[in-house]
Order: structure tokens, then C-alpha cells, then sequence
């Protein structure tokens, strides 16, 4: 079986978010189980390290029917941990200055990626048996298939999947682009056309055999109004073919036993590491150091939160408590940039709470791994939440998640009002439940034997891609069983 797992990013070559995570781990999993899968993404090659582009090999080069133009694609290379890579390159489309999306032209760059995909496989003759296709960006992979490629004698039989990260990006645009940018006839526009605008992950919706998205809980919510941002209509007939696989995340990367990023290695049988994680984090975010190395009873739990700062991240609930926060004897220590109301709220609470509040606006890949390692809690109030993986990896470093249920979130974290919780969770978006929820938080982390047996149970739950590989799997074989044209 002959998995072609396409996405926008992947570890370790390029990353913007989760995406490039799962990229970058199930396809290792995958063949690790004996499955032979390759990924195939971009060539952004401002933003591949120099160290890795070093080992990238020139294939082949092929033209991309964009539109009524025609457009070079160069295909490249690589193997990392025995999977293998291929990106495709175009230097006026993903040699950009800034960042891997955002640009007025979005629409053309993954139309001209989605169709070199399957043009790709057409030129080198290297057939899979399934295309996996990842959000937005590679919707239109399944769209195009349909349309140009499926009743190709060597293509015929490829099966199609479409994973949902966020169904909140959709690849939303007028119609001006239908013919002359993405190639869509106009007498088959309904496939892509919803709401009076072309969207590109309806389309996949329409053609994909199989729908898969990040969690079971978030599979179930996005047929609902509240959470499908617009396209629950869109799903609601597709519920035969959508499913959801809980994410995993390397266990090896993230092993505070083993992480040469922390400050000292810490275990389950021997913890005395993450103290001296918490002072280097002290110190990092500049907060007292003294305050870490407090006695074990009567000092201050400390919150992370490393997150976009958007309002579905559920970053109004802290706004509207934030004070009763405080009074609870919390520090709290912020990562994050996104909205401007939010970067402001957080660096007015930085100036009002000197000593105990920390706020750094960006992303600081140190920072966030100093936060996993060295807080006691990691705070997840999210509206929705597809998958998450911080509160996995937080898990893995013993620090507490506090989360509202939704999503990956309900179906990762066990509250411990359960023999065998993991973390504290509330159900309704109300900022007092959160409240409640960091108050019972607080009292089991007085509790020094109570929390040190959270701790325990937290870092032994086991987030690994093995039991979700299998799943996808099992998914892959059922396609592969469909019928077959001789």
C-alpha cells in the first residue's frame, strides 16, 4: 500500500502550525508500521534551513497547467528518518520574503501546488493507491483529480482523503478566479461554488471518498452550526464519509528524560529537573527568580499559555476573570501574537501585576518549550479546538492542562474528578466555570502528594502516533478494498 500524504508543511522543512507537526510525525509513523508513504509539499526555500536543503536532489521538471497558462514546477528530493520527501518548486509562487501564507495570490499559489501534485504522479508514473490531502491549501488535489485525472488508465485507481485541520480557514475567494486562475470549468462550478463564493474545502468535500479530521469530538462538532463556521449545510450529507483520528505527537522529540532544550532532564522517578526548568523559566521571562525555588508548600503556581492570540483561543474568558486569577495566587507567563485587543490586554496585565504576570508578543520556539518544561499548568480555554497538541506536550512535561471540552481536548484530556484524570476541564464557554476549574487546580496543587500523583499520570499518558497510525490505517486498507477496474 502506497500512501502520497500531501500538505502545505511539514516538519522539519517548513511550519506555520499543527499542520507541520502532523505532517512531519504520522507519515513516520505510518512507515513505521510497514506502510510505504511519501510526502509531498512545497519548496519554500526561504525558509528551509541551509542544512537541509544541502540534502535535497533535483528529480525531474514539468509544466503546470495554470489557467490558460502554463507554469514550470521543479520536483525535488529528499529522505529523513526513512520517509521521503518530495517538494515541488516554483520560485515565483513559494520563494517568498515573509511567511508560507498570506499573500494576495494565495488562491493561484495552491491551485498551481494541488495540480502539480497529481501532475507529478503523472510525469514520474509513481502511483499511490491513496492521496491524503490536507486542508485548504491541497483541496483542490481531490477537486482536480475528479475532474482531469480519474479516468486516466494509471490513475484511475488512486482513492482520495481529505483531512480537515481547521475547518475555520476554508480557501474562501470570488468568482473571478473559477476559470482563468484555478482551472474550474464554469459548467462544473457547483463543485467548488457555496454561499455565492468559490471555497475550496467544500470541493474536497464533494469528491474526497473518505473525510478525516483531527479528533472524534471535532468530526461530530463541525456538523454543527457553532462550530462549522458556515459548512455544516456543506457536510451535513457527507456524515457516511467523515470520521475523526485523535493526532498524536513525537514522543521523541518531546521527552523531558531525554530533551537537550531544557534546562535539566527530568523523569517521573525523578523530578528535581523541572524545578530548575521553572527558574530558567523565571529567568527567561523575567520573573523573580527566587520565587521558583520556593519551599515545596505555600508558593505560587505558575500558568503558561502559549497560543495565537485569536478569540477562539477563549482569550476573552481570561480577560473577563483575570483579576480573580490573580487572586488565587497564580503567576501566569504568556506566549503568544495575534489579535491587537489581546496583545494589548496582556501587555497592560504584564505592566499591572509587575513580577508576576510575564507577556512576550511572538513566537519563541525556546520560550514555548521553556513553558511546557517549566510551568505548572498550561491553560487551554478554547471556543473550539480541532485537536491541540500543546496540551499533549505539556502532559509529556508534567505540566497540568486546565482545558475547556471541545474538540481533541475533550478526547485527551480526563478531568480529575475521575480516578484517573489527567488534567482539570470545564464544558460550558463561561469564564467563572474556567475559574472554578483553575480553583480546583489550585487547591490540588496545595495538595503536594495529590499533585505529585497528577504529575505521575500525566506524563505516563501516552499521546504516540502508534494507536492513531493504525487507525489511518485500517482507514487506507478499507479504499484500497473498494473494487478495482481492471
Amino acid at each position: 500500500m502506497k500512501i502520497l500524504y500531501a500538505a502545505s508543511e511539514a516538519q522539519p522543512f517548513a511550519k506555520s502550525g499543527g499542520l507541520a507537526d502532523v505532517a512531519g510525525s504520522l507519515p513516520k509513523a505510518l512507515v513505521n508500521e510497514g506502510v510505504e508513504c511519501t510526502v509531498i509539499m512545497p519548496y519554500y526555500k526561504n525558509s528551509i534551513p541551509q542544512e537541509l536543503q544541502d540534502d535535497i536532489k533535483f528529480v525531474t521538471q514539468f509544466y503546470v497547467p495554470v489557467g490558460w497558462r502554463c507554469q514550470y514546477c521543479g520536483m525535488f528530493k529528499t529522505e529523513i528518518a526513512g520517509v521521503t520527501y518530495y517538494l515541488l518548486d516554483n520560485e515565483y509562487y513559494f520563494k517568498r520574503d515573509y511567511g508560507l501564507y498570506g499573500y494576495f495570490d494565495d488562491a493561484e499559489r495552491f491551485a498551481f501546488f494541488s495540480r502539480a501534485v497529481l501532475e507529478a504522479i503523472k510525469q514520474t508514473g509513481d502511483i499511490p493507491d491513496i492521496i491524503n490531502a490536507n486542508d485548504w491549501q491541497c483541496a483542490l488535489i481531490p477537486v482536480y483529480f475528479n475532474i482531469y485525472y480519474r479516468y486516466q488508465h494509471d490513475m484511475r485507481n488512486i482513492r482520495n482523503v481529505f483531512t480537515i485541520h481547521n475547518i475555520q480557514y476554508q480557501g474562501k475567494y470570488g468568482y473571478d478566479i473559477l476559470e482563468d486562475i484555478i482551472s474550474i470549468p464554469r459548467h462544473l462550478a457547483s463543485l467548488v461554488e457555496y454561499d455565492g463564493s468559490v471555497n475550496f474545502m467544500k470541493g474536497a468535500f464533494e469528491v474526497a471518498d473518505k473525510i478525516t479530521t483531527v479528533s472524534p469530538s471535532y468530526a461530530d462538532e463541525i456538523g454543527e452550526a457553532w462550530c462549522a463556521h458556515g459548512l455544516d449545510r456543506a457536510l451535513a450529507n457527507k456524515k457516511y464519509k467523515t470520521c475523526g483520528f485523535l493526532n498524536g505527537i513525537d514522543v521523541d522529540e518531546y521527552n523531558p528524560a531525554t530533551d537537550r532544550d531544557i534546562a535539566e532532564t527530568f523523569s517521573i522517578k525523578k523530578k528535581t529537573g523541572k524545578k530548575t526548568c521553572k527558574a530558567e523559566l523565571f529567568e527567561k521571562a523575567g520573573l523573580p527568580i527566587d520565587d521558583a525555588n520556593t519551599a515545596d508548600t505555600g508558593d505560587e503556581p505558575v500558568i503558561g499559555i502559549v497560543s495565537r492570540l485569536v478569540q477562539h483561543k477563549g482569550l476573552d474568558l481570561i480577560k473577563g476573570v483575570f483579576d480573580e486569577i490573580m487572586g488565587l495566587g497564580f503567576k501566569m507567563i504568556i506566549l503568544g501574537t495575534g489579535e491587537n485587543e489581546y496583545e494589548t490586554f496582556f501587555h497592560d496585565m504584564q505592566n499591572r501585576f509587575p513580577g508576576r504576570v510575564s507577556f512576550t508578543c511572538g513566537y519563541v520556539p525556546d520560550l514555548s518549550k521553556m513553558i511546557y518544561a517549566g510551568a505548572d499548568m498550561f491553560l487551554m480555554p478554547s471556543w473550539s479546538e480541532p485537536c491541540g497538541l500543546a496540551q499533549m506536550i505539556s502532559l509529556r512535561y508534567g505540566t497540568i492542562p486546565v482545558v475547556r471540552a471541545t474538540g481533541g481536548l475533550k478526547d485527551s484530556i480526563i478531568d480529575c474528578g475521575e480516578d484517573q484524570g489527567t488534567g482539570f476541564t470545564f464544558h460550558d464557554y463561561n469564564a467563572h466555570h474556567m475559574l472554578d476549574a483553575l480553583k480546583r487546580a489550585r487547591e490540588c496543587y496545595d495538595d503536594k502528594k495529590a499533585w505529585n500523583a497528577l504529575m505521575n499520570r500525566a506524563m505516563k499518558a501516552d499521546f504516540s502516533w502508534g494507536k492513531s497510525a493504525k487507525l489511518y490505517i485500517g482507514l487506507y486498507e478499507e479504499l484500497c478494498s473498494w473494487g478495482r477496474d481492471s
